[in-house]
């Protein structure tokens, strides 16, 4: 028993003064060591001056190279006949080919009836019990809604009075 209590005694009391000195202590060692490894970093205004003179000769290079890329004629893959020309050369081509090509009128625009939207509501989880041949249960939730079909283009072509609700569609429950 005294032995129990001596041990509850050692666990509760504080840390020592010396414990933390020591644990400070180690952290600035590490710090040190880390500086002497890594060493000073120099940042000079001449450093900086250079910095700045070999990024900019990077920078022009680089735009040189990307200015012949978009002026001249160049291979870039020879075996499967693939060539770069120049961009004001493409965009002529484009031009001329575009100008080649007939507008084609546009389809019409396929609206779905309510005949297309049955077979979705079929399809979901509350209609399986009638196909077995149980008893549909009769809630509101398993109910689809309602459907709207929109009104047809022709009479889109006139706007309508200001006042008049426009259409709404509402999608059914099981169908997404």
């Amino acid at each position: 028993m005294a032995d129990e209590q001596t041990l509850r005694q050692a666990a509760l009391q504080r840390t020592p003064f010396s414990a933390w000195l020591g644990v400070v202590l180690l952290f600035l060692l590490f710090g040190f060591v880390v500086a002497a490894v890594i060493g000073p970093t120099v940042r000079s205004s001449d450093y900086e001056q250079k910095r700045a003179a070999n990024r900019l000769t990077k920078l022009q290079a680089l735009r040189e190279q990307d200015a012949t890329a978009l002026t001249s004629y160049a291979w870039v893959d020879k075996t499967k006949g693939t060539v770069r020309i120049p961009i004001e050369r493409a965009m002529e081509l484009s031009l001329t080919e575009l100008a080649r090509k007939k507008p084609a009128p546009a389809g019409p625009i396929a609206t779905p009836t309510p005949a297309e939207t049955a077979p979705a509501a079929a399809a979901t989880p509350a209609a399986t019990p009638a196909a077995a041949g149980a008893k549909p249960k009769s809630s509101p939730a398993a109910s689809p809604a309602p459907v709207t079909v929109p009104p047809s283009p022709q009479s889109l072509s006139t706007p309508p009075a200001p006042g008049t609700p426009l259409p709404v569609r509402s999608k059914s429950p099981g169908a997404q």
